[in-house]
């Protein structure tokens, strides 16, 4: 008893494939003497041959991508902050900085104006190597 004719008919005509028919273990006989198209088709109509749904991935284990700390961030170090942004923060926070010692009155504007042209060639690498520089070169009035 092969069934492998009707198998292969009722996956063609079920459009699926033959791994995926399945047959009524009671209705075998009539299956069995079904030889045409047209007596699968009625058999499927029936119930006596039908398909089983397709077996897909599961997606219950996928974890979302998620970005966590300095150890995800892709490109190098000045892609994550161009070295342009990077020196318009610097220069302004010393330049703010020597502002404010100028308007406090602690620093002269002659040596405020060598230290802002100091800071615009890029001598300090930020405003704790400018005050070390200032405090270092004693630049600020002791009486304010």
């Amino acid at each position: 008893m092969t069934l492998e004719m009707q198998r292969r008919m009722a996956a063609d005509l079920l459009k699926c494939g033959t791994t995926r028919v399945r047959f009524d273990p009671e209705r075998l006989e009539d299956i069995e003497s079904a030889i045409t198209r047209a007596e699968i088709r009625k058999l499927i109509a029936d119930g006596a041959i039908y398909k089983i749904p397709a077996k897909g991935v599961s997606r219950a284990r996928l974890e979302p991508k998620r970005k966590r700390g300095e150890g995800s961030r892709e490109g190098g170090k000045h892609s994550i902050i161009p070295r342009k942004t990077a020196w318009i923060q610097r220069v302004r926070s010393q330049r703010r900085y020597l502002q404010k010692l100028r308007d406090k009155g602690v620093l002269e504007p002659a040596d405020y104006r060598t230290l802002y042209s100091y800071v615009k060639a890029g001598n300090f690498k930020s405003v704790a190597a400018l005050k070390e520089f200032i405090r270092n070169k004693g630049l600020l009035k002791e009486g304010a």
